[in-house]
């Protein structure tokens, strides 16, 4: 399927989505939204993709905002609820993904652009990456989720301090936060995120999702509620044939064949 917005290419297991808008610094616009729900929706339905790499177009941004022209022609308080909402889909529906999503943010990471970084399971950055929420310089706020993932991530003071000054932060004031998980230079970026895919591509799907659902379901319960969840998860990865196949690659000291069933 052709998209107006994005490219997508595979390598074995890895598939690479590209936001494509560079001209505009792949400001994220409705058509944008849509076409990567979609998209990331197909590929997480292709059990042949074990994890997917999310990026920007072009040297200067992985995607410097929202559209602001569009953001203009909002009418009223009911269309921007409801453009919010839109937004905030495409977040949840990323962060329930089977796949894991990394985010390689090459430049302007900035409101929506931010936001959806913050959805993603793993973050790599370059050294030239710039971290923000700035709506309240156009007078708004994080629609997109950027108020509540930015506090579980960085707590409440950082979250503030974003959300209310507009201020960008750089990468390696990102990185000491907690805001991502890794600095590399611009070159080794995408190289470096794809690796780091492969690696988990190289894993036991079944677990790796049921790991990813189970740190993400238990982060809004108390620690021994999510103990529970952890364990039903760790219980059910017993009788997959991917375990059976993980133990007797180890005892016989061989690469496992992981087939994710």
């Amino acid at each position: 399927m052709d998209y107006e917005t994005l490219t997508s290419e595979r390598d074995g297991p890895v598939a690479v989505v590209t936001l494509n808008r560079p001209k505009v610094l792949n400001a994220l616009n409705g058509r944008m939204v849509a076409e990567l729900r979609g998209l990331l929706a197909q590929l997480d339905a292709d059990t042949a993709v074990r994890a997917i790499v999310l990026t920007g177009a072009g040297e200067r941004a992985f995607a410097a905002g929202a559209d602001i022209g569009e953001l203009n022609q909002l009418p009223n308080a009911t269309r921007g609820v409801e453009l919010a909402r839109h937004g905030q889909a495409l977040t949840l529906e990323i962060e329930r993904m089977r796949t894991p999503v990394i985010a390689a943010v090459n430049g302007f990471a900035l409101g929506g652009g931010c936001e959806l970084a913050l959805a993603c399971d793993i973050r790599i950055a370059s050294e030239n990456a710039k971290f923000g929420q700035p709506e309240v310089n156009l007078g708004l706020m994080p629609g997109y989720g950027g108020t509540q993932r930015t506090a579980r991530l960085v707590g409440r003071g950082m979250a503030m301090y974003l959300c209310l000054s507009g201020e960008p932060i750089d990468a390696r004031e990102a990185h000491r936060c907690g805001l991502v998980e890794k600095v590399v230079a611009p070159a080794e970026l995408l190289t470096e995120a794809k690796r780091i895919a492969g690696v988990i591509a190289s894993k036991g799907p079944l677990a790796v999702s049921a790991a990813k659902r189970a740190i993400d379901e238990g982060l809004d319960l108390t620690t021994r509620s999510a103990l529970d969840v952890e364990s039903l998860h760790f219980g059910t990865l017993i009788d997959t044939e991917d375990f059976k196949e993980g133990t007797r690659a180890f005892l016989e000291k061989r690469p496992a064949n992981f087939t994710g069933t």
